[in-house]
């Protein structure tokens, strides 16, 4: 991991009520941080205001899982960046794979959302991976390039300085499948030569990718074990505190 300082990032996803997002966030900031790394979690929009005012003084950074392209209007059910960062959002997840499969969002689409984001001081955790489909056909570092290339087209080095990178490989969310630490390192890897190629080898270097696929208390040690995998996106073990605690404590 170089002297990238490592993300353990929770995506809670659509799951928890206000008081059991309350109890789980309350648990989180005594789970201690052994490792000094940044803890991150995006609740659901209806327990975001309450998680970032539970959070508050703890090390942990509340994110929005998803945020809309404008500012305001009548775009019924949607959150925009402004929205998000007003009610303590730092952060937010864009291109999650469940964004992009059972919502549509395209590439256009989060490229837009990516501008909207960072115009308003939100950092963006872009999520990229490949189906099971694509992966036996061989095109998994090509749809991870393309996703980067079109979802953060026509933007700067600089605009992006702070991008976080989050590899899911779509097969094994949720599934309980999870790519070995050596495939999750080679696309980590191939991911860098990609961000070297088309921004800069410093931009590359100081880039964090984390891996989002299953990522467990059991094998959350040799996931991050790999010098290119930079954090986790954990999903279900995230709504577990002591799961999560051990997760993020993780042995080097």
């Amino acid at each position: 991991m170089t002297n990238r300082t490592p993300i353990i990032a929770g995506n809670w996803k659509m799951h928890n009520t206000l008081a059991e997002s309350a109890d789980l966030i309350t648990a989180l900031t005594k789970a201690g941080n052994k490792n000094n790394v940044e803890i991150i979690v995006a609740p659901s929009y209806t327990s975001l205001a309450k998680v970032a005012e539970l959070a508050k003084g703890s090390e942990i950074q509340v994110a929005a899982q998803d945020v809309h392209w404008e500012d305001k209007g009548a775009f019924t059910s949607a959150v925009s960046p402004v929205q998000a960062k007003d009610a303590g959002a730092t952060l937010t997840l864009i291109g999650h794979s469940e964004r992009r499969s059972v919502f549509g969002d395209t590439d256009e689409i989060l490229n837009k959302k990516v501008a909207a984001a960072l115009r308003h001081g939100l950092k963006v955790i872009f999520c990229v991976g490949e189906t099971l489909e694509e992966r036996e056909a061989n095109k998994t570092l090509e749809v991870i390039e393309n996703q980067l290339k079109n979802g953060l087209k026509d933007f700067t080095e600089e605009q992006l300085k702070g991008i976080i990178i989050a590899y899911e490989p779509v097969w094994a969310i949720g599934t309980g499948k999870t790519a070995t630490p050596e495939q999750a390192q080679e696309v980590h890897a191939a991911t860098r030569a990609y961000l070297a190629k088309a921004y800069s080898p410093a931009f590359a270097e100081a880039t964090r990718i984390l891996y989002g696929g299953s990522v467990k208390d059991s094998n959350v040690d040799e996931i991050m074990a790999k010098p290119d995998v930079d954090g986790a996106l954990v999903g279900g073990q995230s709504l577990i505190a002591d799961k999560f605690a051990r997760i993020i404590n993780f042995n080097k």
